[in-house]
């Protein structure tokens, strides 16, 4: 339910700086007259000008932040006073209780729901766009649809006088096509949404799919090397094993001894080789004495034939004899020395022969006898280090374990289909929302233009208009009479207002059965010009059964005086020294 309660202005058109107010809260047909005192006041023709449709102009501004018509919003303020407007609405939407205030000179706008005031972040000018998008979406009604079904007057063009594609707007938003739309536009930003999430879900994977991929690789790179710290590490044990084995086989006591024949063999060979190497020296120096007596013969010889052994000449002087007894002398020097020698050899060719034969020299596993002493030590060493090598932990495999289970993410692709499917779901609706050929968009079209054309026309019999108008498929007007088409404007003006009046009660109608009830209905003028006495009797009839059973506040702005007496309130906007003023008892702040 939506319900205008209040409306209060200040220095508003018309509306000086005294506070007026008006209370819409109230189930019964009211009638607007004017009362202009500064023209006498007394006749039909001081009744204009006053500010009556300053009402519907102040509830347009109150609720929506323009005026009915193209006014100027500066051209809102009092020109006599020139500051301080404000217009304040109190109204009831959906069970809350609501609160505008707007203002000019200075600039005003708050917005309160139960009292507690909205914080407005973009004022401009006493008007929010943030705030009023936020109010129409609450009102759940546009300021065109508002000029239709709640404020009917001569100012606003008529319906059937829009432009095709004007009225289409008006029809689609009427009959909940523009829901459609809107809930399409919705949807479209819920599908970009779900796209972009689409993104970052492949974004995700992806990341996640490189980053598995470095880590496998770095899990191969350390599966390569425990396969080559594995194959060392059983080569190392079999190699172990092997020089165990082997030395096991060895009897270290024999092994022992063999060194020591060894040393001996060695000794043995380290004397033959020594005593050798002194008897070829010695063997040596014999041969060389031996050639060194025959060379003394020989010049002994022929020294003793007066022959000069180094010139071959004769030689009979005193030097001859001196020679002769130097060579003897040496001779017998070098005699004693070769045989000195000659026993040197034989001396030490019998020591060669004591030594006896070298042999065949041992076999030994060690190169060294301190190795063999330490064997059962080394074979010990060797077994423990079998038995470390056996328990010698795989430093890759933890590693390899851990980067497997914690290091690579499980990659789902269930959150991805599901929000590929949800894209599809809502592609899938938004071509039920927009195509024109959607059955959803040919239902609401075809039920609720039923009820629409059911509803005109019942309201053109009651208000006595002979005329067929209906609505068509295409949202298109079709107006006839006898057979034949007619445009809106080959009507009279009677019959135009008969025609506003009705397609306006059945737009609102529709549009109750489809958002919600309204209670307040304002017609300026519309019942005043051109209109029979027929069509204001009926045109009343109808408007007082629709407060009456509707429970509506129906306000009828006119400047018939004869109407006082077929309703039962009146609202009297006088209008003296410039300022309006209404005639209500409404306590004012």
């Amino acid at each position: 339910m939506f319900k205008i309660k209040t409306l209060s202005v200040k220095n508003f058109m018309s509306v000086g700086n005294a506070t007026q107010a008006v209370d819409f809260d109230r189930r019964d047909l009211t009638l607007v007259l004017g009362e202009n005192l500064d023209l006498g006041g007394d006749d039909s023709g001081a009744r204009n000008g006053t500010g009556k449709t300053t009402i519907i102009n102040a509830l347009s501004f109150a609720l929506y932040g323009n005026a009915l018509t193209n006014i100027k919003k500066d051209n809102l303020i009092n020109k006599t006073n020139a500051k301080n407007m404000l217009v304040t609405i109190d109204f009831e939407k959906d069970g809350q209780n609501y609160r505008i205030e707007r203002g000019r000179k200075p600039s005003v706008m708050k917005f309160f729901v139960d009292s507690q005031e909205k914080e407005i972040t973009d004022e401009a000018q006493g008007d929010s766009r943030e705030t009023q998008v936020e109010i129409e979406r609450m009102l759940g009604m546009s300021h065109d649809m508002f000029k239709h079904i709640v404020a009917l007057n001569t100012y606003s063009e008529p319906f059937l006088s829009l432009k095709s594609n004007e009225q289409r707007l008006i029809i689609e938003q009427l009959l909940g096509i523009t829901l459609l739309s809107e809930k399409a536009d919705k949807l479209k930003e819920l599908g970009k949404e779900t796209k972009d999430a689409i993104t970052q879900e492949e974004f995700r994977i992806k990341a996640v799919t490189d980053a598995n991929k470095r880590i496998e690789e770095q899990i191969n790179s350390l599966k390569r090397r425990q396969t080559l710290w594995q194959t060392k590490h059983d080569d190392d044990i079999i190699k172990l094993e092997v020089e165990i084995s082997e030395l096991l086989q060895i009897n270290i006591d024999n092994e022992i001894q063999a060194h020591h024949r060894l040393a001996e063999y060695n000794q043995l060979k380290k004397d033959r080789a020594d005593i050798t190497a002194l008897v070829d020296r010695a063997a040596k120096d014999e041969a060389r004495e031996a050639k060194s007596v025959e060379k003394l013969l020989a010049e002994i010889t022929s020294l003793e034939n007066h022959t000069c052994h180094a010139c071959g000449q004769e030689f009979h002087d005193e030097k001859h004899q001196e020679v002769l007894e130097k060579k003897q002398k040496e001779l017998i020097a070098v005699e004693t020395a070769l045989a000195t020698h000659a026993e040197d050899v034989a001396t030490l060719t019998q020591a060669l022969i004591e030594l006896g034969e070298l042999g065949e020299k041992p076999e030994t596993y060690y190169v060294k006898e301190s190795d063999a002493i330490h064997h059962r030590t080394t074979v010990s060493t060797l077994q423990k280090q079998v038995q470390e090598k056996t328990l010698e932990t795989d430093p890759y495999a933890e590693q390899i374990i851990e980067m497997q289970e914690k290091g690579l993410e499980a990659i789902s692709y269930d959150t991805i289909n599901e929000l590929s499917n949800l894209k599809d779901h809502q592609d899938f609706l938004l071509k039920l929302l927009t195509n024109k050929e959607s059955f959803i968009r040919k239902r609401i079209i075809d039920q609720n233009l039923s009820y629409l054309n059911a509803r005109l026309g019942q309201y053109l019999d009651r208000i006595g208009l002979p005329h067929t108008v209906k609505f068509n498929n295409d949202l298109t007007v079709s107006i006839t009479e006898l057979g034949r088409d007619l445009d809106f404007d080959n009507l009279s003006r009677g019959e135009r207002n008969r025609l506003i009046l009705s397609l306006s009660w059945s737009f609102r109608d529709v549009w109750e059965s489809l958002y919600q009830p309204i209670n307040l209905l304002f017609i300026d003028e519309l019942i005043d010009s051109g209109m029979d006495s027929a069509g204001v009797e009926n045109s009343l009839a109808i408007l007082k059964k629709m407060s009456r059973e509707s429970n509506k506040s129906v306000w009828l702005v006119s400047h018939k005086d004869e109407l006082v007496g077929r309703v039962n309130n009146t609202l009297k906007v006088v209008k003296e020294n410039g300022f309006t003023q209404y005639d209500t008892d409404i306590e004012v702040e």
